[in-house]
């Protein structure tokens, strides 16, 4: 099978290390299914794995689409020519390849009315955003319970921040954004934020100028240095605040002291990665996001489309998302 990946980590601004080799087609065992993949799309974790492996041929993509071609003896919820999508874990070889081998309790049946790329924007921000949403900010699944509730979504118009803001709106919140430019910020409401801040700004007093002083809930999805102090001013006493990114320096935690707010990281892969108990989830959440995406409630995130599996491809992608300037989701349809 056709594979893009590289053998040891290299800076894309000053050499290109990717390459296609020829590898042998995988296969499952247990509950491993092996998927056909069709189209794949590509997250700042590729770009961050991407400067630090050394050794063997790492093959990165963590959201991939495709047909079921073999299961192992153990799978149980799928079967050969089932079309799937999933993120997958990043302890194993990714789907910038023809072929896969992918945890089924990581996997969800394919919405039935999406484009293999239109689907393949989806799982890894989708998860990361119920992950984040449901359990760590803790906002009830019941809509009728989050009437009049404030969630800020830090980068709305991110790959993470489209798809939170839809399911937020779909759990009844309040959703605030941030975004600067004109095509972020339109590209924000679209996706259903009923207010967009400028984060160029100082974000408490764009929120004041919309009569607001506080919200219930913070999602980070972007810098969490640059924004920790702000946070903290914004948040409501006991409300809880989560987020995407490392801090690269010391903070001051007892900010959140005094309103005994609640803070904590959001790592898509920890289920995967850990092999948790509760691995399944992700099955689950896939479960109910192809419900949502078949019934038109949300929509694909998808922004960017690019042809073929390629150096050239996969490239291009990586070049665009260190850019920093991506809108959505990009997407390469094999």
């Amino acid at each position: 099978m056709k594979a893009i990946g590289f053998k040891k980590s290299f800076d894309l601004k000053e050499t290109n290390e990717f390459e296609e080799l020829d590898l042998p087609i995988p296969e499952p065992s247990r509950r491993e299914i092996l998927v056909n993949v069709k189209a794949a799309s590509i997250n700042p974790v590729d770009t961050k794995l991407r400067t630090t492996n050394e050794g063997e041929f790492k093959v990165l993509g963590y959201d991939a689409v495709g047909v079921v071609e073999a299961v192992g003896d153990e799978v149980e919820l799928f079967h050969v020519g089932d079309e799937v999508y999933y993120s997958g874990s990043n302890m194993r070889q990714g789907s910038n390849a023809e072929y896969q081998l992918v945890d089924e309790r990581l996997v969800g049946i394919k919405p039935e009315h999406l484009s293999y790329a239109e689907t393949a924007a989806l799982p890894l921000t989708a998860l990361t955003a119920f992950e984040a949403l449901i359990e760590g900010l803790s906002i009830s699944t019941n809509p009728e319970d989050n009437k009049d509730k404030k969630l800020l979504i830090i980068n709305g118009a991110g790959g993470v921040g489209s798809i939170a803001t839809q399911i937020a709106k779909n759990l009844g919140l309040t959703v605030i954004t941030t975004a600067s430019r004109k095509e972020t910020r339109r590209w924000s409401e679209e996706m259903g934020a009923d207010i967009v801040l400028n984060h160029k700004h100082h974000l408490l007093d764009e929120l004041k100028a919309h009569k607001i002083n506080e919200v219930d809930y913070i999602f980070n999805t972007h810098s969490s240095d640059a924004y920790f102090n702000v946070m903290a001013e914004m948040i409501k006493p006991r409300g809880r605040i989560v987020a995407l990114v490392n801090f690269m320096d010391k903070v001051n935690l007892n900010l959140l002291k005094d309103k005994s707010v609640t803070f904590s990281f959001e790592f898509m892969f920890t289920r995967p990665k850990y092999e948790t108990d509760d691995m399944q989830a992700h099955h689950e959440y896939l479960r109910k996001l192809t419900y949502l995406l078949d019934r038109g409630t949300i929509k694909t995130t998808l922004h960017t489309k690019l042809k073929g599996l390629s150096v050239e491809s996969v490239t291009e992608a990586h070049r665009l998302i260190e850019e920093g300037k991506t809108i959505g989701k990009i997407v390469i349809e094999y």
